[in-house]
């Protein structure tokens, strides 16, 4: 018996190694990737060139700064921000769901952002000139996150009763919702004209293409405070595993852990689909090539899936920047074709997950 608990003992301490080994790796390599793809692009400005002239107090043209001060460092950091977002947030959905396959679409999170993006782009022309300019480019965005923050509080105030949120009922609400809103959305672009219905399409997609400050300045506070939040729910996802039950019974407050995972995923998810449109697989990959790697332990689960959401969509931005350079392939469409067939290989190393 003493020697089956210490070869458990062992084990576990291996996977805790491997972790934190993998989150080392993982942090060196995101920084690796932020600088190639400030230094990378479509446009013939070297970036290694421009810290040569400035190091050397040479005079940077107007293009080459605005190039990369303007365009691409505020293009990698809305990257980092949504990769990561997206990837915990499918973390924090599957721990919270106790089902591989979970999504944060499924709570309605996606649906709203989409819908409250394309009343924004369809209606906006109806707007006030003077409101429609102070307003600027920062209505689709606010649109958009209006939407997923209002979609959520209502699927929340549906599945909640007598200070109880019932699981079940909230994914079967977000089903509900989803066609709802998908079918408010397809009113809305009946409606639009062709200059609409060609940014509703590139907007669905998902793109960094608009990437500027204002909108990392947008999403920032609600991503970062997700991302702070998140490793905390850690200890009470290993736990919720068990079942919810088992959870209370070790001091877990189930209740109060779920709204703040509930609420955690919302406001990431709803900043990362308001400021770069749809962006799919992320959510749903990343946290599974995880557990191969390093197991299912969400204390580092969480935090290894912000590292690696932020490198995997910092790669496909830059794959969509390049590889029909000068024009832009949506990132959608990337992190489809790869995320796709990666999903379908986890499916067959773990042909059990069907069955859930």
């Amino acid at each position: 018996m003493s020697m089956a608990l210490s070869h458990a003992g062992g084990d576990v301490d291996l996977r805790e190694l491997r972790a934190k080994r993998l989150t080392i790796l993982l942090a060196v390599a995101l920084v690796i990737t932020c600088a190639l793809s400030v230094l990378f692009g479509a446009s013939g400005t070297s970036a290694i060139k421009v810290l040569g002239q400035w190091l050397r107090g040479e005079d940077i043209t107007l293009v080459d700064r605005i190039v990369l001060l303007q365009v691409r460092i505020p293009r990698m950091v809305l990257g980092v921000l949504v990769g990561a977002s997206l990837a915990v947030s499918g973390a924090v959905m599957q721990g919270l769901f106790r089902n591989p396959l979970a999504d944060p679409g499924l709570v309605g999170v996606s649906a709203g952002a989409s819908l409250g993006a394309i009343v924004a782009i369809v209606l906006g022309g109806f707007l006030p000139a003077a409101f429609a300019a102070m307003i600027g480019s920062w209505l689709v965005p606010a649109a958009a996150f209006l939407g997923g923050w209002g979609a959520t509080m209502a699927l929340y105030m549906v599945a909640t009763r007598q200070g109880r949120t019932s699981i079940a009922t909230m994914l079967l609400a977000g089903i509900a919702l989803g066609a709802l809103t998908g079918a408010l959305s397809g009113i809305m672009i009946y409606r639009a004209n062709d200059n609409q219905l060609r940014d509703l399409t590139f907007w669905g997609m998902g793109s960094l293409a608009g990437a500027n400050w204002p909108k990392v300045i947008t999403a920032a506070p609600l991503i970062v405070i997700a991302l702070a939040v998140a490793p905390f729910l850690g200890r009470s996802l290993n736990a919720l595993a068990l079942g919810e039950a088992a959870a209370a019974h070790m001091g877990i407050p189930v209740q109060r852990m779920k709204s703040i995972a509930i609420l955690t995923v919302a406001g990431a998810t709803g900043a990362a689909v308001a400021v770069s449109g749809g962006i799919g697989f992320i959510g749903i990959v990343v946290p599974h090539l995880l557990r191969l790697a390093a197991g299912p332990d969400h204390r580092h689960l969480l935090v290894n899936a912000g590292l690696l959401g932020a490198i995997v969509l910092l790669l496909a931005d830059m794959i969509s920047r390049t590889i029909v350079a000068p024009a832009e392939l949506p990132i959608g469409i990337v992190t489809a074709v790869i995320g796709g067939p990666v999903f379908l290989w986890v499916l067959l190393k773990q042909r059990g997950i069907i069955d859930l």
